[in-house]
């Protein structure tokens, strides 16, 4: 609340774009500052766009190290979505290498997260051990998808809800 926040869709795929889109195509307010930017002008742009910001998130494609490099290199803190799956526990080290190189300090976000799942506490033991992990978990919920259809947020569509408790 009070903060300025931008968005860089630096992933082709722009799924983060096409949500600001739907967003202000349905009548909502526009809550960001929404850029799209191809991955090779990432460095470039970013930096002016971010001094208008309190706080930037890039989106990006995963195991893209070049971009990561460059996105890592302008933050303050890298906060790493993790869901938790072997592969995807095994994906994440070479965004914390990048990470530790660039020296900038980082922590683990658990997100689509199955409600029961032994294997997301089994995720945040494992991650705990390289890093800070975000106390609260994003479980893999319908209305985090049924909210993108117009634009909104969770805490928009049912503010009392479960996922609007994780979000906020």
């Amino acid at each position: 609340q009070g903060s300025h926040v931008t968005l860089l869709d630096a992933d082709p795929q722009g799924s983060a774009l096409d949500w600001a889109q739907r967003r202000l195509q349905s009548g909502q307010e526009r809550l960001y500052g929404v850029f799209g930017l191809a991955r090779d002008s990432l460095h470039q742009e970013a930096p002016q766009i971010a001094l208008q910001a309190d706080f930037v998130v890039i989106d990006g494609p995963p195991r893209v190290a070049a971009l990561a490099r460059s996105a890592l290199l302008a933050a303050d803190l890298v906060l790493i979505p993790t869901r938790p799956s072997p592969h995807d526990l095994r994906a994440v080290g070479s965004t914390v290498d990048i990470a530790q190189e660039t020296g900038r300090p980082f922590a683990f976000a658990v997100t689509q997260a199955k409600p029961t799942a032994r294997l997301t506490v089994q995720a945040v033991a494992a991650l705990s051990v390289h890093g800070a992990v975000a106390p609260s978990i994003v479980h893999d919920r319908v209305d985090y998808a049924a909210s993108m259809v117009d634009g909104r947020t969770v805490r928009e569509t049912d503010p009392r809800g479960r996922s609007a408790e994780e979000m906020k």
